[in-house]
């Protein structure tokens, strides 16, 4: 048994590779496990990134190239009257962009390759134990064969049914939220009128998305068809429920795949045990409302990421680490209220329930403040962070992209730093080049601000010297 990597994530979805590709990238060794053959599946679920996320990809240098492959959308549609538009967004990606899982995957699988991740695939995690000095892996790669790993860390992304969460010990709790959901992926002879069609009529609900290769997928469900997943499924179940929900089936043809689900609601009550961490669908799943699963787990991924490798390359004390459940736990639980209540909502039958729906729509409709709240949360951009009693009013704040003298923030947020932005010159005197950028405020803005490496704020000051400044960086970045 040979101490080789820092960090083992387990799962090669979207959140274990933007993990374990900032890794990587910040020079930690970092191996990934993941038990399938190596193969990008076309059989996403997923099929928005929302503003934050982008973000988080263009400070990776991936978002303009997935832009061109998406589609964005402008505004959305919920229950049939109440439209959110995202081009008031404070955001440079004042949209939501349709695109595939899959084409997420490609980007995000090719910068951890080029950035040196070990990927070891028909690879599955059997068990672990950790101690005070680090975790010992065990693991069975191709043909059988049995591996012991020790590393420093662990980092469950590995799903719903995570091993590693089942090693660590730690329950699911919740519930099934929505049974028998049937999915399809079909050609249709009908284009439809919008880029994404959404709607709920009684007892069905359906939603098409396009692949961009011809075909769309089909989410669909029928409250009084509630049978077993293993139940069969064929084409004209799929059509019938599409055309409760839509008023047609735009003339599906050619299903290349279909399948049904149950959607669950369910959150580990801890991220962290120890030395292991979880982060995407092993630590938190919910319905697919709001296309905010995909999203989620990418952006737990980007707030452990710098803090593991500040941890791992001694320029952060453990105790950063606590962080992540801090700040990261009570978001998974906003996402499973949020997303279900629009499930809930849109699936409402009653009449109390119906009037509920309808005067929540009037209220989000003529009501700014709530509107632009509900709308950060779908988003991810309106979450802020804990901070410290006595902070500035920034601290734990999400920066929104600015100009900078040098160029963009999140141009200089790449390769992992913390950027440190002033009104005036102030010079680092070079020991912390590889973490820390320095830049200027491209207008006449006097606040000092620390961006932390996902674009939070570490630390700001209306007004600072350079002593000041210097104790701030020492503090955060090391």
């Amino acid at each position: 048994m040979k101490a080789q990597h820092s960090v083992i994530v387990v799962g090669s979805g979207p959140a274990g590779l933007l993990l374990a590709g900032d890794l990587a990238t910040a020079g930690v060794p970092v191996t990934l496990l993941e038990k399938r053959p190596h193969k990008i599946s076309n059989l996403s679920r997923a099929f928005v990134l929302h503003a934050r996320t982008l973000e988080q990809l263009d400070s990776r240098g991936l978002a303009d190239g997935l832009e061109a492959v998406g589609r964005p959308l402008g505004s959305l549609r919920l229950f049939g009257r109440l439209t959110v538009e995202l081009s008031t967004i404070h955001s440079r990606f004042n949209h939501l962009l349709v695109i595939p899982q899959y084409e997420v995957e490609k980007a995000l699988e090719r910068r951890a390759v080029e950035a040196g991740v070990d990927v070891r695939y028909e690879t599955e995690l059997t068990g672990l134990t950790q101690d005070a000095d680090g975790v010992t892996v065990e693991v069975r790669g191709p043909g059988g064969a049995a591996e012991s790993l020790r590393v420093s860390y662990v980092v469950g992304t590995d799903g719903m049914r995570s091993a590693v969460r089942d090693a660590i010990g730690l329950p699911f709790p919740g519930r099934s939220a929505i049974r028998s959901v049937v999915l399809a992926d079909v050609r249709l002879a009908e284009e439809p009128e919008n880029l994404l069609t959404v709607n709920a009529v009684g007892d069905a609900f359906a939603f098409l998305a396009p692949f961009g290769d011809g075909y769309y997928r089909v989410i669909a469900w029928n409250r009084a068809r509630n049978v077993p997943d293993s139940e069969p499924l064929d084409l004209d179940e799929v059509k019938e429920v599409t055309r409760l929900a839509l008023g047609r089936d735009y003339g599906m043809h050619d299903a290349r795949w279909m399948s049904r689900f149950h959607s669950d609601e369910r959150q580990a009550p801890a991220y962290r045990v120890g030395r292991v961490f979880l982060a995407g669908d092993a630590a938190h799943v919910h319905t697919p409302a709001g296309g905010q699963g995909m999203n989620t787990g990418l952006q737990d991924a980007a707030n452990l990421s710098w803090k593991l490798a500040a941890v791992v390359q001694g320029h952060a004390d453990a105790a950063l680490l606590d962080s992540y459940q801090a700040e990261r736990h009570p978001v998974g639980k906003a996402v499973l209220r949020s997303s279900g209540g629009i499930v809930r909502l849109a699936m409402a039958k009653r009449p109390w329930e119906l009037a509920l729906r309808a005067a929540l729509t009037t209220f989000l409709d003529t009501v700014g403040p709530a509107r632009r709240r509900a709308v950060g949360q779908i988003t991810g951009i309106g979450y802020r962070y804990p901070a410290p009693r006595g902070a500035h009013r920034l601290t734990g704040t999400r920066v929104p992209d600015a100009a900078l003298e040098g160029g963009r923030l999140y141009e200089a947020l790449r390769g992992g730093r913390f950027v440190l932005i002033t009104p005036e010159a102030y010079e680092d005197q070079g020991i912390r080049k590889d973490r820390l950028a320095v830049d200027r405020w491209a207008s006449h803005r006097r606040t000092t601000v620390l961006v932390r490496p996902d674009g939070y704020v570490a630390w700001a000051a209306d007004s600072a010297d350079a002593a000041r400044i210097e104790d701030a960086v020492a503090r955060y970045v090391g």
